[in-house]
């Protein structure tokens, strides 16, 4: 009885999670102030620790890159983040400014946020990042490109992995 509720319950969920992805799926841009407002959506909705984020808005073949790594493909994206998520205990990353811009190659977006989170690993490591990502938009207003800085290095971020931090999140 237990494992016929927790399928049906699995069942439910994954259709509302599909009837939500193909409602980000539909979303209409007609210039460089809806990308800021559907970002502005999307960080509010703590895109990055819960893998929830509005994909129409980004080019099929988008580059993503941060100090550690560099791929291709909103797909990827959608599911690297959803590989982190279950890491993250008490994650949140705060937006502190989104603004829009050009230059002589194109329109842009810059966010500046802070991630904080633990990971859910035995020494229980704190991750905390200061940072900032360039989303490089077309003529069609689709995110070609999503570039993070960070206000540490790559092997400073990946340091802060292998720091043991013991006790509660909350400490």
């Amino acid at each position: 009885m237990c494992v016929c509720v927790s399928v049906f319950a699995n069942l439910i969920f994954c259709r509302l999670e599909r009837e939500r992805d193909e409602k980000r799926e539909e979303i209409e841009v007609s210039g460089i102030d809806d990308v800021v407002l559907i970002l502005n959506s999307d960080y509010e909705n703590a895109y990055f620790v819960t893998g929830v984020f509005t994909s129409a808005i980004y080019a099929e073949d988008c580059i993503f890159e941060d100090p550690t790594i560099r791929f291709q493909g909103k797909e990827l994206y959608s599911r690297n983040l959803k590989l982190l998520v279950p890491f993250f205990d008490c994650p949140s990353i705060g937006l502190q400014k989104l603004e829009k811009g050009i230059n002589s190659k194109a329109n842009f977006v810059l966010a500046t946020w802070n991630l904080r989170t633990y990971l859910k690993l035995p020494w229980r490591p704190l991750i905390c990042i200061d940072g900032s990502t360039i989303y490089e938009l077309d003529d069609e207003f689709k995110i070609v490109r999503h570039a993070e800085s960070w206000n540490v290095s790559a092997l400073e971020a990946i340091g802060q992995i292998f720091t043991p931090r013991f006790g509660r999140p909350n400490d």
